[in-house]
């Protein structure tokens, strides 16, 4: 096995793209990342995606893409994990380059979601849920994680308000990426007051569609200073998986999937908890972000709120998380939301995040999460 390398990075701001297909967000986030590379050809490219089938009509992206991009002949294909497909084309991506099939690899993960009705939008993500025994009888995604935070709430003593500084963390670090949907500040007032979708679940603890297309160029850690002076190693990236319907769960508020995930990456990586200095989390709703920092190791149970009421995820806390704005206000294009997490990684570990930068950022963390906790792709970054 070959020690892989991120190279070169790219992303396109995360909004509702009208003026943009798919394939050009795709195009455009691909070319960054081989500009950033300074790359004129890949040997292959992986493309992450949940939905297109279902709200654009178009499959096939691998072929599509690259035919766009003016790579035909490479080998391409399409790979679907629901909301993680961006990272588990990223596992296929490491994958190709540690066993030796291909020295240089594109991953990129796009979404389309805001040019149909959000009814429609809602139907297709409900895709992911269990067809028969959950989403046949209504059961949306913000309905599982409404569920999921009554839960919380009811077993550990919490209130709706202390799940809100998850919700003004990512709002206030979002201010600062000018690829965010919504950068922006919001206050507890807001938070407390903000449109009610699922009880207890309001539009501040939820993410929001959006489109928009990110990218990862992977190499050999050998051949890595070839094309950049700043490489980024991946010490690990593991796959874990859970049940998809949340009732079939030995335990609904322990994320298993994301623990077997999160250990795997730590044991092949070397480190644990203590040793990440960010964590980029799959913060779809409020309740993920507690659930994720519990199951990752950095809380106990039911004391992943309390890391937000304490101020200890902001970017000069014990755990930063979102530190880009994370899916709740940088947005969730679900298809490419695992390789934005990963971008953001990157940035922080090169040194580029700005006024958003955690200070001497040596190893990250990005997790995504497919679904309600069934499919999980847990990745450690390291500076070299």
């Amino acid at each position: 096995m070959r020690e892989v390398a991120i190279i070169g990075i790219g992303q396109t701001p995360v909004g509702e793209h009208w003026d943009r297909s798919l394939r050009v967000l795709a195009f455009e986030a691909l070319s960054a990342a081989m500009r950033d590379a300074q790359l004129e050809r890949i040997d292959a490219l992986y493309v992450g995606n949940m939905l297109s089938g279902e709200l654009t009509g178009q499959e096939h992206l691998g072929a599509l893409i690259a035919d766009f991009a003016g790579l035909r002949g490479i080998e391409a294909m399409k790979i679907e994990a629901a909301c993680s497909s961006a990272a588990a084309a990223l596992r296929v991506g490491y994958i190709a380059v540690a066993g030796g099939i291909h020295d240089i690899v594109a991953c990129v993960g796009v979404e389309k979601m805001t040019d149909q009705q959000g009814s429609v939008a809602t139907s297709g993500l409900a895709t992911a849920a269990d067809a028969e025994y959950e989403a046949l009888h209504g059961l949306s995604f913000v309905g599982i994680n409404a569920l999921l935070m009554r839960r919380y709430m009811h077993e550990h003593g919490y209130k709706k308000e202390d799940f809100a500084n998850f919700a003004i963390n990512a709002h206030r670090n979002a201010v600062n990426n000018p690829n965010a949907m919504f950068p922006y500040p919001i206050s507890a007032q807001q938070f407390a007051e903000a449109k009610p979708i699922a009880d207890p679940i309001n539009l501040l603890d939820s993410s929001p569609i959006a489109d928009g297309a990110a990218c990862v160029i992977l190499a050999p850690l050998s051949m890595a200073r070839e094309f950049t002076d700043k490489p980024v190693r991946v010490r690990a990236i593991a796959v874990a998986t859970d049940t998809v319907a949340l009732h079939d769960r030995r335990d609904p508020l322990y994320l298993e999937g994301a623990a077997i995930s999160a250990q795997k990456a730590y044991a092949a990586a070397n480190v644990g908890p203590s040793d990440i200095d960010l964590f980029e989390l799959h913060d779809a709703f409020t309740i993920m972000s507690a659930l994720s920092l519990e199951a990752a190791g950095f809380a106990r149970r039911g004391r992943g709120v309390a890391l937000a009421l304490e101020d200890e995820i902001s970017v000069r806390g014990r755990i930063p998380i979102t530190t880009m704005g994370g899916l709740k206000a940088r947005g969730h294009p679900v298809g490419a939301t695992g390789l934005y997490q990963v971008v953001e990684v990157v940035q922080q570990l090169r040194g580029e995040a700005g006024a958003n930068q955690v200070p001497n950022a040596q190893l990250g963390m990005a997790q995504n999460i497919g679904g309600s906790g069934a499919t999980v792709v847990t990745t450690i970054l390291e500076r070299i």
